[in-house]
């Protein structure tokens, strides 16, 4: 049976990641320059030609584009990728000329560029942290919580409640102790003890073989049995912070891919662009609003990280530029700021290009022509 997701709900599935993670972010950027005085021109969800807007009463006028993989926020005296000013700026009203993003000092400036990378990992924080007060915290008790259908687990006859006492003869002091052990015998048969009820029972089973990486991400095996931990209740300040060490997990996560993938220790083909965002949204929208609500908080996450490679034309690369203004207390020349935009702007495209030629080889269209051809 093919429980693939349907070209519909994939569009809308990636629609609803894309939009509302580029409001966010674009929000922050928004807030933050209105909290310093900046004045908002425009605030666009999407790129190219408006298909429906409206302007405010501060004359900020907020639209929708007819490309959704991006948006902006445009201030008054943003008037280009280098955030340099036209020469008729010299030209305002003194008053007018401080509600403009370029009379802002630089530390302003660089807060208000920030926000919308931070924004995004909050938001992420908050999906998480949500979960974590939902449904609790692991807990350290070798107890069994949930038995995953169809795993060695459930065939093998574990039960909810079983207490775990021994492993191969080992005592087991805390489910983390189970999980290292059958994490480190995949494919071997173990002998495990449990107390159920009044009765100790003895289960040999053979942990399913996963692939995994290792810490120096070289392709191992790991040893899997399908059973998940009990849970137990948390608070909102728990919550919280369980969700921020979850999503910088992630975030490291994703530097070290990075890292690798620019040392050459893994394959460039990993890299994905908006047709594998778009087939991953349908995916988790038609496995559950749970799944979708945490591949949204990923995706979250992933924009935030991305936003703040220090790559011109990305938020990271303005902050770049602000930071050596701070250091040689004079902004950068505005043709080296030019140049270097034009730069990040084609190294995006080719990025983007690069992604894209990954994603149609991930389904299959390259095969598939050259079988034509062929």
């Amino acid at each position: 049976m093919n429980n693939a997701p349907g070209l519909l709900l994939t569009i809308l599935a990636f629609l609803a990641v894309i939009g509302p993670l580029v409001f966010v972010h674009e929000l922050g950027h928004y807030l933050v320059g209105r909290w310093y005085g900046v004045k908002a021109e425009t605030f666009s969800i999407g790129f190219g030609r408006e298909i429906f807007g409206v302007t405010d009463r501060r004359g900020t006028r907020w639209k929708f584009g007819w490309l959704p993989l991006g948006g902006y926020v445009r201030f008054a005296g943003d008037m280009n990728p280098a955030s340099q000013p036209d020469p008729a700026w010299m030209m305002l009203p003194a008053e007018e000329r401080n509600r403009t993003f370029q009379a802002k000092p630089v530390w302003q400036r660089a807060l208000v560029v920030a926000a919308g990378p931070v924004t995004n990992f909050l938001f992420a924080i908050l999906i998480i942290a949500g979960f974590n007060l939902i449904q609790g915290q692991p807990s350290a008790a070798p107890i069994a919580g949930k038995i995953m259908p169809g795993s060695v687990a459930e065939q093998a006859g574990f039960a909810y409640g079983d207490v775990f006492r021994r492993v191969d003869g080992r005592a087991i002091g805390s489910f983390r102790d189970l999980t290292t052990y059958v994490r480190s015998h995949p494919g071997a048969p173990i002998d495990v003890a449990v107390q159920r009820g009044d009765r100790e029972i003895a289960i040999r089973v053979t942990p399913r073989p996963v692939p995994a990486l290792d810490e120096q991400g070289k392709p191992i095996k790991m040893g899997v049995l399908g059973i998940e931990g009990q849970l137990e209740p948390i608070g909102p300040i728990t919550a919280l912070r369980l969700g921020t060490e979850q999503s910088w997990r992630i975030v490291t996560m994703m530097a070290d891919g990075l890292g690798q993938i620019l040392t050459g220790s893994r394959s460039a083909k990993e890299l994905g662009g908006p047709l594998s965002i778009a087939r991953f949204s349908g995916e988790a929208a038609s496995a559950g609003p749970g799944t979708f609500a945490y591949f949204v908080a990923l995706i979250s996450i992933n924009l935030g990280f991305i936003n703040l490679l220090p790559v011109p034309m990305l938020d990271g690369g303005h902050l770049l530029f602000y930071a050596l203004e701070a250091v040689r207390r004079k902004p950068v020349a505005p043709q080296v700021q030019e140049w270097a935009f034009r730069s990040g702007l084609l190294l995006l495209l080719g990025l983007m290009l690069f992604a894209t030629f990954n994603d149609l080889s991930a389904f299959g269209l390259w095969r598939g022509l050259s079988g034509l051809i062929g």
